[in-house]
């Protein structure tokens, strides 16, 4: 019978620290707002973006490259380390031209 009152008080301390772990995470997001990655967006130029892209040379060797853009202007291109495939010599590229040629 000495059970019940212990299983009551167990229950009761696992949801007050329930309760309090809420609570406490609810302050913290409501004070601290760069948690929502806007201090980024903020930090960051509007008119920047950057993708990635595969170029290829004449012997299907192809290289993927990080390309950054500042108003439709290539600004950087750096290879990704041990993203390169080497495709067969009857392989064509899927993409059109304009996609191969396009940078911006």
């Amino acid at each position: 019978m000495k059970l019940k009152p212990i299983i009551i008080t167990l229950i009761l301390i696992i949801i007050s620290i329930t309760l309090l772990l809420t609570l406490f995470s609810a302050l913290f997001l409501t004070f601290n707002q760069s948690i929502t990655g806007n201090a980024i967006q903020q930090a960051s130029p509007k008119n920047i973006t950057t993708y990635t892209k595969a170029i290829c040379n004449s012997s299907n060797y192809c290289q993927d490259y990080i390309l950054e853009c500042n108003n439709n202007n290539l600004t950087s291109k750096n290879p990704i380390t041990g993203a390169a495939v080497q495709f067969p010599e009857n392989w064509e590229d899927p993409r059109t031209s304009e996609q191969i040629k396009r940078e911006c």
